[in-house]
């Protein structure tokens, strides 16, 4: 995959991959946020809802990777004989 480049599709399909599992964990974090609010655990429910918002930023920058796949940082190209 390095030597003649990377595939693109490949790349993204993989990012979003990630994207979809820390979905499936924001989901989860945000109803044991929750539960632990209404359970008046409130340093616990804070804490959990810091962790929701910090992995809805990461799924943001997996987007923006995503995203940037589409732009080569140089000017290799390769050609195939």
């Amino acid at each position: 995959m390095c030597e003649g480049g990377i595939n693109d599709g490949q790349m993204r399909l993989a990012v979003g991959m990630v994207n979809d599992s820390l979905a499936l964990a924001q989901q989860w974090l945000e109803q044991l946020h929750h539960l632990a609010d209404h359970g008046h655990r409130t340093k616990t429910s804070a804490e959990l809802a810091q962790v929701t918002v910090m992995l809805g930023e990461a799924r943001e920058k997996l987007d923006a990777a995503a995203d940037a796949l589409a732009v080569a940082d140089d000017d290799v190209t390769v050609e195939r004989l």
